[in-house]
């Protein structure tokens, strides 16, 4: 299963760079390059304290039950923007 977009994206979200994670995770900034290029694959244990450091549990979640995080992230932004027109 390649999960280095999902990997990236949440990297990205987080505000931070390939060097600042990889300060972060204690890995060198090349290892967070092969794992978003889908050149590398991580231990579970390194994908959950990516998920963690970047703040994205849902991702994690989402990735874990095969559900594509950047339609989820959609479906949810319209659901929030939906329902806050509906109350004001």
């Amino acid at each position: 299963m390649k999960y280095g977009s999902f990997l990236k994206q949440a990297r990205k979200t987080a505000g931070l760079s390939q060097e600042a994670l990889a300060e972060k995770l204690y890995m060198p900034r090349s290892t967070i390059s092969k794992v978003e290029n889908d050149r590398m694959e991580l231990r579970f244990s390194d994908v959950l304290r990516w998920f963690q450091t970047t703040n994205a549990p849902e991702a994690l979640a989402a990735s874990l039950c095969g559900v594509d995080i950047a339609s989820l992230m959609q479906n949810l932004t319209m659901l929030v923007g939906g329902f806050s027109r509906w109350i004001w």
